[in-house]
């Protein structure tokens, strides 16, 4: 038991990409779904994660893996090793191109699918004790306090349908939080997600079939040569990331204070002075960072390039196009 309990585990975010889109291995990705969203999932299929664009400004809509269930609704599951300034608001925009991917046109509204969105961070994005947060869309009244009723027609009866019916679901799991002695189902999934350790006697839905499934040493050495590389990427991109982040902070405050004072003096005034003082620090480190990660980012690139990773892991571990990463 004790050499089992060390064996050595395929990440999930390796496991996401390459083996759970197989339908010989829906049911690890069923018993994670059925353990998180705390109800019994069933997937009838994968779906394409990459959304058409309708022009040339448009955005892909780049998720790790986006499915249909048994009720036909869309569940899509990103994983983020490491910080981006407006995660959250790229994951509204995933959800909602999700949408409006799976309504036709000339259809009714009422035949708007419901998202499940699952977010695996493996960063700090904001302050909070637990390492699983669950949100969504409600109505309170300000004044007394009750949930608004939405009502609508369908098929020529009056039916009640709340917000929760239609508005997606958000759920954050923050993997570098959890520090617990793995005892629930939700517990040893965690301790998965951080650690990469399965128990031999595991009875967790979707956690056993993992333990037989995703096993290192049951890859070709091909497929470990190049979940090696993937792993040394992600290493590669924190550490460009972090040192980017600090140059940046350093980089933004000097040209903030300098930008700051020289419009303070400008207008004369003490007012001036605190106000540009303080305008100039924000745009500072807001420019700092955005340029740093940027040039951090192509960096990473250039050396996944160098190590012979394929342009599309490149472009879905970075963020960057895949016509930036061949211009490199």
């Amino acid at each position: 038991m004790k050499e089992e309990l060390q064996d050595k585990y395929i990440r999930f975010d390796w496991a996401i990409k390459r083996l759970l889109r197989q339908k010989a291995n829906f049911d690890v990705l069923e018993g994670f779904l059925t353990v998180f969203l705390g109800e019994k999932i069933t997937i009838v299929d994968i779906l394409e994660s990459e959304g058409n664009q309708q022009s040339a400004d448009d955005k892909f809509n780049r998720v790790d893996i986006k499915a249909r269930n048994s009720k036909d609704e869309i569940i899509i599951v990103e994983i983020q090793n490491t910080r981006e300034l407006y995660y959250l608001e790229r994951v509204l925009y995933g959800v909602a191109k999700a949408i409006t991917e799976h309504i036709s046109l000339g259809e009714q509204y009422y035949k708007v699918k419901k998202i499940y969105s699952i977010s695996i961070l493996y960063f700090d994005i904001g302050k909070g004790n637990d390492y699983l947060y669950h949100g969504q869309n409600h109505f309170i009244g300000v004044h007394t306090g009750d949930e608004l009723q939405v009502n609508v027609k369908e098929q020529g009866v009056i039916k009640t349908r709340m917000p929760a019916e239609i508005f997606p679901e958000y759920i954050l799991i923050r993997v570098n939080e959890f520090d617990k002695v793995a005892v629930t189902p939700m517990e040893e999934w965690m301790k998965y997600l951080k650690d990469g350790i399965i128990h031999p006697n595991t009875t967790a839905p979707g956690l056993k079939e993992a333990h037989d499934k995703l096993k290192y040493y049951s890859m070709t050495p091909q497929e470990r040569h190049a979940y090696d590389e993937h792993l040394s990427a992600v290493m590669i991109q924190n550490d460009v990331l972090d040192t980017a982040k600090l140059e940046g902070r350093i980089e933004g405050l000097a040209e903030g204070r300098a930008e700051g004072l020289a419009e303070g003096r400008a207008e004369g005034l003490a007012e001036g002075r605190a106000e540009g003082l303080a305008e100039g620090l924000a745009e500072g480190r807001a420019e700092g960072h955005a340029e740093g990660e940027r040039s951090a980012l192509q960096k990473t690139a250039q050396k996944m390039k160098q190590k012979g990773l394929p342009t599309t892991d490149i472009a879905d571990i970075t963020g960057l196009s895949i016509e930036e990463i061949e211009n490199l």
